[in-house]
């Protein structure tokens, strides 16, 4: 699949490293939530990016929409506990992710989930991921933005805090905690801006999607 990457002048390496997880800033959301960010926690992220466009074998999904079957504007791809990552780097990324919160979240990650927004035309709608135990218990949910960044914007479910808007691309960490799932949403808004592609690498624990 052939696309175009416009590189960050900051993300020249070929190999893929990890910064200090240090170096994390929680922000509390309200309502029991808290998101966790990382600028450029990859280092080689751009790299990565276009391996995983390449490598990966993405699927088109559709979804009904006011009793019509439309596309949904990105491609997918799901790894569970027992799958290969299509990426040694995506495997270590999550063994450092997990064990440096073993203590709060008392279980690894275990599973991945990609998507690959195309251009601005690609995103996502509101909603939180509450399929399975998220929607009950507090949980983690762990997205490294690979490629051209695009807004991650968070909102609560009910009024009180402000809404939360914030860019992540080329190897910048966030991770959504706390009751952040159940209680607070979050979307990537469409663009008519002249955006390059982008990867989001999602890491959750078992039985949360």
């Amino acid at each position: 699949m052939a696309v175009h990457l416009q590189s960050s002048l900051f993300d020249q390496e070929a190999e893929v490293s990890t910064r200090p997880l240090s170096g994390l800033r929680r922000t509390e959301l309200g309502h029991g939530a808290w998101i966790d960010v990382l600028p450029q926690w990859l280092v080689g992220a751009d790299a990565l990016c276009e391996a995983l466009i390449r490598d990966v074998d993405w699927r088109a999904e559709q979804r009904i929409m006011y009793e019509r079957v439309v596309a949904v504007p990105r491609l997918l791809a799901f790894f569970g506990r027992r799958a290969p990552l299509p990426h040694p780097a995506l495997d270590a990324a999550r063994t450092e992710l997990s064990g440096h919160y073993a203590a709060e979240l008392g279980e690894p990650f275990t599973t991945a989930g990609l998507c690959f927004y195309r251009d601005g035309r690609d995103g996502v709608a509101w909603h939180g991921d509450t399929i399975g135990r998220g929607s009950t218990e507090d949980t983690m949910v762990a997205i490294v933005s690979l490629g051209a960044p695009r807004h991650l914007t968070l909102r609560p479910r009910r009024p009180g805090p402000a809404p939360v808007r914030t860019p992540l691309g080329h190897g910048d960490l966030i991770v959504m905690g706390g009751s952040c799932q159940r209680t607070w949403e979050h979307a990537v808004p469409k663009t008519a801006r002249a955006v390059g592609p982008r990867v989001s690498v999602q890491f959750r624990p078992d039985g949360v999607r």
